[in-house]
């Protein structure tokens, strides 16, 4: 546990405060949490195979927003496509993927987005927050827009992300 983060637990709710904000998670009441000496331990009632799946449950979602107060999430879109571009105006994302009309879509104030187009490479969209499972939430939001098509490899993807491509009519003679 990072020395600037703070954490408590009382009645099955976890408070996580730090540099860059605070997060609560409800977990189960039959849990319980210790802090001492600068780490964080979840005890699991009983070895039972539900309470066993629920611990790395827990145990994850407190890493996460240990890190997210402390250090922060970022994740990068990239939109690979002719004509394919993103505005971001306040905490609205304008999308154009080449349908017939442009696509908005309204951020939540916890996260900060950002897009840019630089000279000669496809637009991103990057999303920054302390929520990882918002950024990923939203993230998946605006990748369903246009998925990526395994023909020509046209769509949003993550930056860096591999896509399998597939031979054309061509390849099958």
């Amino acid at each position: 546990m990072p020395k600037d983060v703070t954490v408590s637990y009382e009645n099955g709710t976890v408070s996580v405060k730090g540099p860059k904000g605070s997060l609560t998670q409800p977990i189960d009441p039959d849990f319980k949490l210790e802090v001492a000496d600068g780490e964080i331990t979840v005890i699991r009632p009983t070895e039972q195979k539900r309470h066993r799946a629920l611990h790395g449950l827990y145990r994850s979602l407190v890493a996460n927003m240990t890190t997210g107060v402390s250090e922060g999430f970022k994740k990068q879109l990239e939109l690979v496509g002719v004509g394919y571009k993103a505005v971001v105006q306040g905490n609205v994302l304008e999308l154009n993927l080449g349908y017939s009309h442009s696509i908005y879509l309204a951020v939540p104030e916890e996260l900060k987005i950002a897009a840019e187009t630089p000279k000669g490479k496809n637009p991103t969209v990057t999303l920054e927050g302390i929520d990882k499972q918002l950024i990923g939430q939203i993230a998946a939001k605006i990748k369903s827009l246009r998925k990526v098509e395994p023909y020509k490899g046209k769509g949003i993807r993550f930056t860096g992300e591999q896509v399998r491509r597939k031979a054309g009519k061509i390849a099958s003679k």
